[in-house]
């Protein structure tokens, strides 16, 4: 899926080298959905492609518009060139639910190990240390639930995904925003006009519900179950979780028992919840982490502050309690 002209007109040339480097090439076989969009729950099952390629330059092309400075874009860049195959599954897998940080390191040793990389920064006077922790500017990257270049790209690529929006409708959006100091005084990515900000605010929380969903949770769950086994029968090594989806399934379904466990989580495409199962073998309580945004206005404040019904919204989403069992058929 490409999106990429909403955010800027064009890639410039200096950054096209980089996006052809080998470790970001990999990103185009790593999906923005975690697995999810393997199976026929909604709204993952007619998905057009969208990888971490897609939104690590929708990223990068963010922050050029805004700033035009080449650490900081490249830091945008590069912040997910660490991801493994099903990203956010091998949090999961990892028992990191609530947080889903544990896949986000190796960033900057990745971007060190990369004589391409190093090739390209050279000549710009950059090393890896200048572009290996996007954490550093608050354009690309703050603290939750302000608004920011991933928050931004991967809302709006999954806005769209989802069919919650046309691409006119998300343009325009993105259209209304500006750079400026919020209430810390800090720079951030922010709106001109509050309809604009309501509408993202309003657009971004469906997308909310879609990442604490019984069927996402359920698949992610699932997925991660299933490349647990599949690492303690030896048929997967740890260091395969950094190849591509493809070299994954490849490995999964070299295997008679693991190509039916993998066809079985492609079928899946139901939930069943309960508060106490008769049987918990195949129940689980899975939580999740809750990702918002909280717009802010320029001059006028958060959204939340400015619009009572969409703080109202927000707050039932946060309230809302996961700690169910649910089953996936």
């Amino acid at each position: 899926m490409d999106i990429r002209n909403i955010y800027h007109r064009s890639v410039p040339d200096w950054l096209l080298p980089f996006l052809e480097v080998p470790e970001m090439q990999r990103l185009k076989d790593i999906g923005m959905n975690c697995g999810c969009e393997y199976t026929g729950f909604p709204p993952f099952r007619q998905q057009h492609s969208y990888s971490r390629w897609d939104h690590s330059v929708g990223t990068a092309l963010i922050v050029w518009h805004y700033t035009e400075e080449p650490q900081q874009t490249l830091s945008a860049l590069f912040h997910d060139i660490s991801t493994p195959t099903f990203a956010h599954a091998v949090d999961f897998l990892r028992g990191d639910h609530r947080t889903q940080e544990a896949t986000e390191s190796g960033t900057l040793e990745m971007i060190r190990g990369s004589s391409a990389i190093r090739n390209l920064l050279d000549p710009m006077g950059l090393r890896a240390e200048d572009v290996g922790d996007y954490h550093r500017f608050p354009i690309a990257d703050n603290a939750s639930p302000r608004l920011c270049a991933d928050r931004l790209e991967y809302t709006c690529g999954n806005i769209i995904q989802y069919g919650f929006a046309a691409v006119d409708e998300v343009r325009s959006i993105v259209e209304d925003l500006t750079v400026g100091k919020n209430e810390d005084g800090k720079d951030e990515l922010m709106f001109c006009s509050a309809g604009a900000a309501v509408s993202f605010a309003r657009l971004a929380l469906e997308c909310s519900h879609v990442y604490v969903s019984d069927g996402d949770r359920c698949a992610m769950q699932s997925l991660a179950d299933l490349l647990r086994d599949a690492l303690q029968d030896h048929l997967l090594a740890p260091q395969d979780l950094y190849t591509t989806e493809s070299r994954l399934i490849s490995l999964l379904t070299s295997s008679d028992h693991y190509r039916k466990r993998w066809e079985q989580f492609c079928s899946l495409s139901t939930v069943l919840c309960t508060d106490q199962p008769d049987d918990t073998r195949d129940w689980k309580v899975v939580p999740s982490k809750k990702r918002y945004i909280d717009p802010y206005v320029q001059n006028a404040g958060r959204v939340t502050s400015l619009n009572s019904e969409v703080a109202s919204l927000i707050h039932q989403f946060l309230d809302r309690s996961l700690d169910y069992w649910i089953r996936g058929l």
